[in-house]
């Protein structure tokens, strides 16, 4: 199955801008809003990961991982933490950063670090395994996943 790109709008960051404060660790730290711009008729399920792809000591840490969003153009800021997400059709969190929840960019004082959104739309919900990481997920998703996108934003 081949993957197409996913284009997506991570509202108040430019790919390879900066983070908004309020999107951080030093700030709100709560999920941005997100716009999807071409989303394939065929999609029944968006997830998301939020990495830490330039931390010094574990390569691409997860900070954020949610599946099973329903398929939709608009995903709201400041998705509430829990497990299951109620308000987001009954979306799953799983481990990220220690918690079921958006832990936003937080390097050390003085170090710049890059983060990465990777937003998945599925053919499918998607059954995790205890733990729900990201490579539990990455291999569940395998074979369902119809497009992939991208969005890179730095934090110091």
């Amino acid at each position: 199955m081949s993957v197409d790109t996913l284009l997506f709008e991570c509202i108040g960051m430019k790919n390879e801008g900066k983070f908004p404060i309020e999107n951080t660790g030093r700030g709100q730290d709560i999920s941005p809003e997100f716009i999807i711009n071409n989303l394939s008729s065929d999609a029944k399920t968006l997830a998301i990961i939020l990495e830490d792809i330039k931390h010094p000591l574990f390569k691409n840490f997860t900070h954020w991982l949610i599946w099973n969003i329903p398929a939709t153009k608009k995903i709201d800021k400041a998705i509430p933490g829990g497990k299951i997400v109620s308000s987001l059709g009954n979306a799953r969190q799983g481990f990220g950063y220690g918690w079921c929840k958006y832990a936003g960019p937080k390097p050390p004082k003085g170090q710049q670090h890059l983060y990465r959104f990777t937003i998945y739309a599925l053919d499918s919900e998607i059954d995790l395994p205890f733990p729900p990481t990201k490579r539990n997920f990455i291999k569940r998703a395998k074979g369902h996943i119809l497009q992939l996108g991208t969005v890179v934003g730095k934090f110091e």
